[in-house]
């Protein structure tokens, strides 16, 4: 994590940063990037191709810059780095942190980790409870923290107000003070300081030598400052005092000349926090740059004037300037300077503005397409079902009531959906610094809800088309059922008059049977054709099912008569029938032979019957 922040106080300055330390240096780019700007030189032309060999020669020319500086890396190769190897990659950033913000750190003949050590020994010397003897346990309370940061800006810390016993506040006090006020990123957290026995010194050291950086550049320019002033108090001479004014008045000119151009520039920032920095930059300018040229404006025209009398008194001519440094041309350009500082801040604020109201639009926008990602969640896998398959025309019925009221809720929300696309529009035209990814959830949007309208149309084509299938199925079940039930009717009746025991006495009857059921038998093909036919509307509504991918239900709603009941049926009345011709047959020929019976006893009975009549008589 300190490392990170490190290598990310560095790089923001190039415009970038890292996220995972041991996979964002993999390549090499940001490792060469890295280098370049703490080291202020150019390194060799990095490689952009994507394959390893192109990331393993970036970071050899990174290793190699590394070993330009007297650096020996031992064990760390540039596969490793490649590899994403975590220890390695961290040993390798450390290396670099000693070298280049460790390393010339110089403190009365000490230097690197000692003079570092002394310097904060000697900065937090007068502070009760701050006793630096390392750089882990003596750090842990915070306190050293909160010293340097006051002995440097007192009005930035309030010392007398900390609490040795409360050390997570004093450590979130001074990184929340140094990240705020002087551009130093936070390093570490409170939390994993407090809670270790021994916190650990690369990270402590890396931090401190940031606090170091900061504050030497600033006590550089504070020094050369009262230096200069000390210079024009000293000398009094009237020749040194046109000396000095000649050289105040150039300096203070130039620092004017290149002042302007830098309060005039217009350099809009992309987020809040840097154009915060920028507003921190100015009033770093008004606070510590502008008034001792505000003293030195005052101190020129204080020895102008003193020179000026001197001269006078001693009969000498007036001190007349170079041309361009009189104290009208100096009055001159000050006006100028303090009219583009006016309007610098006024360019500050109305950006924020701007910023800010990018910023609200942003969240707008993230909320907005988070309620619609919501709302859209699971549409199209609904819309895509093929439910419709499988249900029965009831229920694609209640299916299309249900799509009409979706389509309804669909229509709805395309207001939403146009808010979402012009608030996009609108981060465009005012160039929100992240329009890229806007764009991109936008375009994904726009793209899903013209999928999700495509998608709702064909599921009401498929549900109506469905519909009709359904229909006409229903349809053919209905004439299915109108015409299998007297059919089933009939063969039952024939069933039962093909079993019906029958008793005849005469040729005559049982000739009048056989006539009857021949007569059955002749109505035979016609009852076939009907049962094909009945047959066939069945299969002609599996047919559509089966083509349409529709699932049928096991019986026909309208019947309980299934083609195979009717099959069933028609096998047995095919079996009855030669049965009962057998039967009829039998029973003729049993009549015929008891005709054959009945003649002979007729003939007989005629002959005994006079015989019997005399013997009576």
């Amino acid at each position: 994590q300190t490392f990170t922040a490190w290598c990310n106080s560095h790089l923001r300055k190039a415009g970038t940063q890292i996220e995972n330390i041991d996979e964002d240096f993999r390549d090499g780019l940001k490792l060469m990037l890295l280098l370049e700007v703490i080291s202020g030189e150019r390194l060799p032309k990095p490689e952009r191709g994507k394959m390893r060999v192109h990331k393993i020669n970036n970071v050899n020319k990174a290793l190699d810059f590394i070993a330009s500086k007297g650096v020996k890396l031992v064990s760390i190769g540039a596969e490793e780095i490649v590899d994403g190897n975590a220890k390695m990659t961290l040993g390798m950033i450390w290396t670099i942190i000693l070298r280049f913000a460790i390393q010339d750190i110089s403190v009365e003949e000490t230097s690197a980790k000692e003079g570092l050590l002394l310097w904060c020994q000697r900065k937090t010397a007068p502070y009760k409870n701050v006793n630096v003897q390392n750089f882990h346990i003596s750090w842990k309370d915070g306190l050293a923290f909160n010293a340097l940061i006051h002995r440097h800006r007192p009005e930035l810390i309030e010392y007398d107000k900390l609490r040795k016993d409360d050390p997570v506040t004093n450590l979130n006090n001074a990184f929340e003070v140094a990240e705020k006020y002087l551009d130093i990123p936070k390093m570490l957290d409170a939390e994993d300081i407090v809670g270790t026995l021994r916190p650990d010194e690369k990270a402590i050291m890396t931090y401190v030598s940031s606090f170091y950086h900061a504050f030497s550049g600033a006590q550089k320019a504070e020094t050369a400052a009262n230096r200069i002033c000390k210079v024009l108090a000293v000398n009094q001479e009237n020749e040194q005092l046109m000396e000095d004014y000649e050289r105040l008045a150039s300096d203070l000119l130039a620092w004017i000349q290149r002042t302007i151009p830098w309060l005039e520039s217009r350099d809009p920032q992309k987020t809040i926090p840097a154009m915060q920095q920028k507003l921190e930059d100015f009033r770093e300018y008004r606070r510590v740059h502008k008034p001792p040229k505000v003293q030195e404006k005052c101190q020129l025209e204080i020895n102008f004037n003193t020179l000026q009398t001197k001269l006078r008194l001693s009969g000498r001519p007036a001190f007349m300037p170079s041309e361009g440094r009189m104290v009208s041309d100096i009055g001159a350009g000050w006006q100028r300077l303090e009219q583009a500082e006016k309007g610098h801040e006024e360019w500050l604020l109305t950006e924020l503005r701007r910023l800010e109201r990018l910023d609200h639009l942003a969240e707008k926008f993230r909320q907005k397409a988070s309620i619609h990602e919501g709302w859209t969640e699971g549409k199209e896998v609904a819309l895509r079902d093929r439910d419709s398959g499988t249900a029965s025309l009831a229920q694609v019925r209640a299916l299309l009531r249900k799509h009409e009221a979706f389509e309804s809720d669909l229509a709805a929300h395309q207001d939403r959906v146009e808010q979402i696309a012009a608030i996009a529009q609108e981060l465009n035209e005012l160039d929100y610094y992240d329009s890229p990814s806007v764009n991109a959830r936008c375009q994904k949007i726009c793209d899903q809800w013209d999928l999700l309208g495509s998608l709702t149309h064909s599921r009401r084509e498929a549900l109506e088309k469905t519909e009709k299938q359904l229909e006409t199925i229903d349809e053919l079940h209905l004439e299915y059922a109108k015409r299998a039930a007297p059919f089933n009717n009939w063969m039952e009746s024939a069933m039962e008059d093909l079993q019906d025991m029958f008793i005849v006495h005469t040729i005559e009857e049982i000739q009048g049977l056989i006539a009857a059921h021949d007569q059955f038998k002749s109505t035979l093909p016609d009852a076939d054709k009907e049962r094909e036919a009945i047959l066939g509307i069945q299969r002609e509504a599996q047919r559509i099912a089966d083509l349409h991918g529709i699932q049928l239900p096991g019986n026909n709603p309208y019947t309980s008569v299934t083609p195979q009941i009717i099959n069933s049926k028609w096998e047995r009345v095919q079996q009855l029938v030669p049965k009962r011709d057998q039967a009829l047959q039998e029973e003729q020929n049993r009549q015929n032979s008891n005709e054959h019976l009945r003649r002979q006893f007729g003939s007989q009975a005629n002959r005994v019957g006079p015989w019997i009549q005399t013997k009576m008589e």
